[in-house]
C-alpha cells in the first residue's frame, strides 16, 4: 500500500472556490511549511478487494504531518493483517468497514492486536461484535447433543436475540439482562390477562403461547452465561453480567400424591367446571358478555388449580387399578414397565431386544428416542448416569414375554412388509413408536379410567414412590431412575408418600418410653372449668415399666 501526506486549507479565491493545497499562505517565503496555516492530510492507495477498482482514502484535519502519517501507517498495518486470497480479501473488506466506521463516529481506529486476534480466531472483525452474532457463532461451534442444541437455539431465537441481540458484546450490562426478564414477566401478565378476557380476539392472540416459568427463566440465563463465559475466554468481555442477575428460584416442584382428600377436591373441581361450561353455553346463546367473561375466568381458574402440584403421583392402589383397567390395551406392557421400573418415555420407546437379559433379569438402557419438534431420532441416554442396567421383577418379565409372543404373531401376519427395527415396543408393522403418540394414548386412557390426572412422566415418579414405600434404599432408587445424584431423588420424592410419613411418625412415637398413658379418657379440670396444669413429673406416681 502506497501513500503520502500533504497540507491544505479552506481559503477561497475571488470566485469562491477553495484554494486547497495551492494556497500561497501554506508556505513561508523560504519555502518551509507555515505551522500557523492549514491542516495536514494523508492519501492512501487501498489494496484491491474482490477485483474491484483501486480506491484511494483521503482523510485530514491533523495538526502535524507526523500525526497524519501515523494514522496512514496504522491503516497500512491493519490492512496487512490478512494474507492474500479469498479469506484475506473478505477480512480486508471487514477491516475497511471498521476503519470507515471509526472515521464516521470520530473514534480511534481499531486496535491492531485485537483485530489480529479476531482474524486469527475466525471472528467477525468489522467493529464491535453484537450479542446476536456472538450467540450464533457460539452455538455453531459447540459440540453438544441435538436436544441440548435445540433448547439453546430456542432460548436464543425467542428471548436472547430479540432483547439483547442488538447490543455490542463488550457493552452488555446487568441492567440489559434484568430488563429482558422484566419484559418477559410483562408478557406473561399479558398472556394471563388475555386468557381470562371475554374478548375472543385477545384470546386468539395468545393461543398456543406458554407462560415462561421460573425454571425456564433460569435455563435462559444459563444459556446466556455459558455464551458469555466463552466470550470471556476469547477476551471479548471481562466479566459475566448474567451472573449478577437475580431470579426467582427455579427449583423442581415437589411430587404430591393423590390422597383421598385431594381426589375429593379434584372431583368437586371437575363438577364445578362441568356446571360452568353448561352455564357458559347458555350465556353465549343469550349474548350475555359480562357472564361469558366471568365464566371464562372461573373455568380458567379451575383448570389451573386442578392439580395441586405440577408433579402428581398415584397411590399404589390407584396405579394397580389403572393397570388392571388397561390390561387389554395393546401398549399395556410399555406402561407397565414405566409404572413398575420407571424408565423415561424415550428410554422405554427406545429399548431393544438385544439389551434384554432374561437370565440376569436386566434391561440395559443404551438408547432413547428423542423428539426434536415432531421428528424422532435415536440418541444416547439423557446423562452419563442414564446408561444403566434396569433390574426387572418376575411380573414385568412375564409381561414382556407375553408381549414378545404377540409381536412375533404380528410379524408373521405382516410377512415381508414387517419392519425389523429391533425395538421391544413397536407398532404392529414393527416400526418404532413415536413418543408423542405414546403420551397422547396414555392421556386418553387416564381420562377413560376416571382416575385423577397424571402425566406419563408422573408414572415414572410413581415408580420411585413405590420403591421408597417398599423400603428400597434411596441410593438404589437413584441408580434405577438414572439420576446423576441421590440429592435429586431425595429432594423430589422423600416427602411424597403419606404412608411413609405415618410409618415414620409411628416409629418416632414408639421410641419415646412412657410410664403412663399419653391420652386419658378423663380430662382433669380445674376450678375454672379449664384443663388443669399437669403436676411435675417428679411428683407424678410412675408405673414400674417392668
Amino acid at each position: 500500500m502506497s501513500g503520502s501526506t500533504y497540507k491544505r486549507c479552506r481559503c477561497r479565491n475571488e470566485a469562491g472556490r477553495e484554494l486547497g493545497a495551492k494556497c500561497p499562505s501554506l508556505r513561508r517565503k523560504d519555502g518551509a511549511w507555515n505551522p500557523r496555516h492549514g491542516q495536514w492530510y494523508f492519501r492512501a492507495e487501498l489494496p484491491v478487494v474482490h477485483g474491484a477498482q483501486r480506491k484511494v482514502m483521503k482523510r485530514g484535519g491533523y495538526a502535524t504531518q507526523t500525526e497524519a502519517d501515523s494514522v496512514r501507517q496504522q491503516i497500512e498495518l491493519l490492512l496487512a493483517i490478512p494474507e492474500a486470497g479469498v479469506t484475506g480479501d473478505q477480512a480486508r473488506q471487514d477491516i475497511l468497514t471498521a476503519i470507515g466506521r471509526a472515521f464516521t463516529k470520530k473514534q480511534p481506529l481499531p486496535n491492531y492486536d485485537e483485530t489480529r486476534r479476531r482474524f486469527q480466531s475466525g471472528q467477525i472483525i468489522n467493529g464491535d461484535m453484537l450479542v446476536g452474532q456472538g450467540l450464533d457463532e457460539w452455538l455453531t461451534g459447540r459440540k453438544i447433543a441435538k436436544g441440548t442444541r435445540r433448547s439453546y437455539a430456542a432460548h436464543i431465537r425467542l428471548y436472547l436475540k430479540p432483547h439483547l441481540g442488538h447490543l455490542p458484546i463488550d457493552r452488555l450490562r446487568r441492567v440489559h439482562i434484568s430488563t429482558m426478564f422484566d419484559e418477559i414477566d410483562a408478557d406473561n401478565e399479558f398472556i394471563r390477562a388475555a386468557r381470562v378476557s371475554g374478548d375472543p380476539e385477545q384470546r386468539r392472540k395468545v393461543k398456543g403461547r406458554r407462560i415462561v416459568g421460573a425454571a425456564t427463566k433460569q435455563r435462559i440465563r444459563a444459556t446466556l452465561r455459558a455464551a458469555i463465559n466463552h466470550w470471556i475466554r476469547e477476551q471479548m468481555i471481562t466479566i459475566n453480567p448474567a451472573r449478577l442477575v437475580e431470579l426467582e428460584s427455579g427449583k423442581r416442584p415437589k411430587a404430591l400424591m393423590w390422597t383421598d382428600a385431594r381426589v375429593e377436591a379434584w372431583k368437586e373441581n371437575r363438577a364445578r367446571r362441568a356446571a360452568a361450561m353448561l352455564e357458559l353455553g347458555a350465556a353465549r346463546e343469550r349474548h350475555d358478555v359480562s357472564a361469558v367473561h366471568r365464566l371464562l375466568v372461573e373455568i380458567d381458574h379451575l383448570d389451573t388449580t386442578e392439580r395441586p402440584s405440577p408433579v402428581m403421583v398415584w397411590t399404589a392402589e390407584q396405579t394397580g387399578y389403572f393397570l388392571d383397567f388397561i390390561h387389554n390395551d395393546r401398549l399395556y406392557p410399555l406402561y407397565h414397565l414405566i409404572a413398575y421400573r420407571g424408565p423415561r418415555r424415550g428410554e422405554a420407546c427406545g429399548s431393544r431386544w438385544v439389551d434384554l437379559n432374561k437370565r440376569a433379569h436386566t434391561l440395559k438402557i443404551t438408547e432413547q428416542l428423542v423428539q426434536l419438534g415432531w421428528k424422532v431420532e435415536s440418541g444416547s441416554p439423557k446423562s452419563e448416569a442414564g446408561g444403566r442396567d434396569l433390574t426387572l421383577d418376575e411380573i414385568t418379565l412375564k409381561v414382556i414375554d407375553a408381549w414378545r409372543k404377540r409381536q412375533i404373531a404380528e410379524r408373521l401376519a405382516w410377512g415381508g412388509a414387517w419392519i425389523n427395527s429391533g425395538r421391544i415396543f413397536t407398532h404392529q408393522d414393527g416400526s418404532a413408536l413415536h413418543p408423542a403418540d405414546v403420551t397422547k394414548h396414555f392421556n386418553e386412557l387416564v381420562a377413560a379410567s376416571g382416575l385423577p390426572p397424571i402425566r406419563l412422566h408422573d408414572l415414572r415418579h410413581g415408580a420411585a414412590t413405590l420403591a421408597l414405600e417398599g423400603g428400597v434404599d434411596i441410593k438404589v432408587v437413584q441408580e434405577e431412575l438414572g439420576h446423576s445424584t441421590s440429592t435429586l431423588t431425595r429432594d423430589t420424592y422423600t416427602s411424597v408418600s403419606p404412608r411413609l410419613a405415618r410409618e415414620a411418625a409411628e416409629k418416632i412415637a414408639g421410641i419415646v418410653p412412657r410410664a403412663i398413658e399419653a391420652v386419658s379418657d378423663e380430662v382433669a379440670t380445674g376450678t375454672d372449668g379449664l384443663p388443669s396444669v399437669p403436676r411435675s413429673p417428679r411428683t407424678t406416681k410412675r408405673v414400674d415399666p417392668k
